[in-house]
């Protein structure tokens, strides 16, 4: 009795989220009607019918999944929707039919990463894989890029390759419990195999970003592997004393202190460049983001009223000058909120092992590392980096990515258990009771 009342309750609640996230959308196309700049009202007819169609059939395919919480789902949709509408305004009112189609291979991503992740133990066991797509990837970068690139060109479309990388390092650097006890004796050390391993790729991966001076990914794979070596160092049978410790961060801080003596001389211009002394050279789309940001204060232009289209990477490394110009800065602030909230969604409905846990940190590492460089890089508080905004940006790879990411992150909120016995060799249980 207590149960179906909870369900009841449950559907209740769920219904409410509907009826909000329908309302929310309908209000702001319909502030793209009354205050939008356009030249046919076909398009945002068309627009408002895909928006709102696209929310029932995606809360219909909800109903027929067994989840324990559809909070991340929900917070889903209705980013997905909000970025169509921002994405279909920019310098006027045209619906946007390629962000649409990237989003949907979001949405399909997104239930993808949920499927294979969804059992820690199986998971795990396909870490080997990951590191094969990880070295497989490497080579394509190297040999199919180009000179020292990070694109493939397809015609009418290209692929980062280097974007598919970070799922895959976050399932290698997730760690389970039964993972950090089996340890192996390496001189005076009992170390994981599984922890030397993840260095040398993450090692391997940021040389590689370096060499394809993709330096603005750099920060966001670091932030991978750091907070997979701080899970370990967490982990509570790990017995790292200070000195360990101590000896850690002084490698860290002299490999960050190295990266920054030999950068590229453009790299360090960006670093010391005044942009309003170099307007129409390094500082020119920081200079016309601040400008567009101005001028579209807390409400904004109106929708489609925008300039900004006209600068490069209006609607990628920028994107957030461009929503803020035209919705105002609180529309473009309200949006990053909500990017947050689907990320704390992990502290409403925790992760039950260890595993997913670490899956959870990684996840959140790329995402949050990501924005920051991207907001901060459009308002002038850190050197432009041209890394895009999840799920606001224009572009099929990262949201790809970014659908994969979070399908994994919701996997951990909802998570199938099988029993999982690792028997330890007696010889080596021994040994490290001696020790």
């Amino acid at each position: 009795m207590y149960r179906e009342r909870t369900k009841e309750k449950t559907k209740l609640n769920y219904f409410f989220i509907r009826t909000l996230i329908i309302i929310t959308h309908v209000i702001l196309l319909a502030n793209v009607y009354l205050n939008g700049t356009y030249d046919d009202v076909f398009e945002i007819i068309k627009l408002s019918a895909v928006v709102v169609a696209s929310d029932l059939i995606y809360f219909i395919i909800l109903g027929t999944m067994e989840q324990d919480t559809y909070t991340v789902d929900y917070l889903l949709i209705l980013i997905m929707n909000i970025s169509l509408i921002f994405q279909s305004c920019f310098g006027g009112v045209v619906f946007n039919l390629k962000h649409f189609i990237t989003l949907t291979a979001g949405m399909i991503a997104c239930h993808a990463g949920f499927l294979f992740t969804r059992n820690s133990y199986k998971a795990e066991k396909m870490r080997p894989f990951c590191y094969a797509g990880i070295a497989v990837l490497m080579v394509v970068i190297v040999l199919f890029t180009g000179e020292r690139s990070m694109w493939i060109d397809f015609g009418a479309f290209s692929v980062q390759p280097s974007e598919f990388i970070k799922p895959l390092l976050v399932l290698c650097c997730a760690s389970s419990l039964t993972s950090q006890q089996m340890k192996k004796k390496y001189g005076p050390f009992y170390i994981a195999p599984n922890n030397i391993a993840m260095t040398a790729v993450s090692v391997m991966i940021l040389g590689l970003q370096w060499w394809c001076r993709d330096l603005g990914s750099i920060p966001t794979f670091a932030a991978v592997a750091g907070c997979a070596l701080i899970n370990r160092l967490c982990y509570p049978k790990a017995a790292l004393s200070k000195k360990k410790i101590g000896i850690l961060a002084a490698g860290v801080l002299a490999a960050a202190f190295a990266a920054f003596k030999l950068a590229p001389g453009y790299v360090k211009d960006r670093l010391h460049v005044d942009i309003w002394a170099d307007q129409y050279g390094n500082g020119y789309q920081q200079c016309r983001a601040l400008i567009a940001m101005a001028e579209g204060g807390w409400l904004g232009k109106g929708p489609g009223a925008g300039r900004l289209c006209n600068v490069a990477a209006y609607d990628t490394d920028i994107v957030f000058s461009s929503v803020s110009e035209e919705w105002g800065m609180l529309a473009a602030i309200l949006f990053v909120i909500l990017i947050l909230l689907l990320l704390a969604s992990v502290l409403v409905n925790t992760p039950k092992c260890y595993y997913h846990g670490t899956v959870a940190v990684g996840v959140i590492a790329v995402f949050v590392v990501q924005m920051s460089l991207n907001i901060f890089g459009s308002c002038n508080m850190i050197p432009f980096t041209g890394v895009t905004l999840p799920f606001l940006s224009n572009g099929g790879t990262s949201m790809v990515t970014s659908g994969f990411l979070i399908g994994m992150l919701k996997a951990t909120q909802s998570p199938v258990f099988v029993r999982n016995i690792v028997e330890i060799p007696s010889d080596e249980t021994a040994e490290r009771r001696e020790n």
